[in-house]
């Protein structure tokens, strides 16, 4: 039986904790958050030690794997402690809030040997690994364009509203915009060049949009969060091959090519545990594939070879890049 300790119990603890209850093997055995009654809702129904801060819980707690939920400042700290005591550590997204801190993690876990994941979670939802493995297939032919897009209301449910402090969470830019960046990047590689716009007027980095040029095909990627908490959370994508078109859009995943317009067919697991209120996904899906894959790793010795530490610092550093474009 694997042990989880979890630091960090609000909405993403949250989340991975229902996860980790679905997850054959393992078990949730230590939580800790400075506040105390997210701690004792989150450990309610397992036999898990609540622990005041994440110090405690890396200092003591008997765990096999150390999953870090905090707020993105405070990532580095956590993490660089957590690769002394574990084997196998798990960073929420972004992987850190400066390049320098993720190249220390990257440092400490090649002396430590520990074996890290960070959590950019789109590597593992349904639609982006079935349009990987159409792209990878070459079934449809050679990419023309492509559109990334993801969109949120304001995200007011932070702990002391840190998601919106630039300072402590880098923006939507960073928090939000990572995700389609890094899927980009995965399945693309870095572009040729890049032109990157960023609001300049109300949040700082709230709103960002990149056109990427590869040898002969461009693609799009925008998102924001300063909008309307009536405004729907809205995660798509539109890729243009020579002989089809995959979209993801408006809750269907639809292909279109010679043959007219179909629906891409997803089985999806059904989940227990309690419903999440307070945050912009509502499906465990991808939270719950990139976790099977990590608790899979860390009960077997291997190595993480997806979603690694050094490609959420590749991301964030490129992320960087279109910050600064034009400053």
């Amino acid at each position: 039986m694997l042990k989880i300790g979890l630091i960090g119990c609000g909405f993403m603890g949250s989340m991975h904790a229902n996860c980790y209850k679905n997850i054959a093997g393992a078990e949730l055995s230590a939580v800790a958050d400075i506040r105390k009654e997210k701690a004792e809702a989150l450990a309610s129904g397992t036999n898990s030690v609540i622990y005041e801060d994440a110090k405690a819980l890396i200092e003591n707690a008997n765990v096999d794997i150390i999953d870090i939920c905090l707020p993105t400042y405070l990532h580095a700290e956590a993490a660089l402690a957590a690769m002394e005591k574990a084997k196998y550590v798990f960073i929420e997204k972004p992987v850190a809030l400066t390049v320098e801190e993720g190249k220390a993690l990257i440092k400490k876990s090649k002396e430590t040997g520990c074996q890290v994941q960070i959590g950019q979670v789109i590597r593992f939802w349904d639609e982006y690994v079935e349009l990987k493995k159409i792209f990878d297939s070459g079934i449809y032919g050679s990419v023309v364009n492509a559109n990334f897009r993801r969109i949120s209301p304001r995200p007011d449910w932070g702990w002391e509203d840190w998601l919106l402090d630039h300072k402590r969470s880098g923006g939507a830019a960073q928090d939000l915009h990572i995700h389609d960046t890094d899927y980009v990047l995965s399945l693309f590689g870095e572009p040729k060049r890049f032109y990157s716009v960023k609001n300049s007027k109300g949040e700082k980095n709230s709103y960002i949009n990149t056109l990427m040029q590869y040898d002969d095909f461009a693609v799009n990627v925008e998102g924001t969060w300063n909008l309307p908490t009536s405004y729907p959370f809205t995660a798509e994508f539109r890729v243009v091959f020579e002989r089809a078109v995959v979209e993801n859009a408006g809750g269907k995943f639809m292909l279109y090519d010679e043959n007219g317009a179909s629906e891409i067919k997803i089985e999806k697991k059904e989940l227990a545990g309690e419903e999440l209120k307070g945050g912009n996904i509502s499906d465990l899906g991808g939270y719950y594939n990139e976790l099977v894959y990590f608790c899979e790793k860390a009960s077997n010795g291997g190595k993480i070879e997806k979603a690694t530490l050094e490609n959420g610092v590749s991301s964030l550093e490129f992320l960087m890049k279109e910050l600064n474009f034009g400053s």
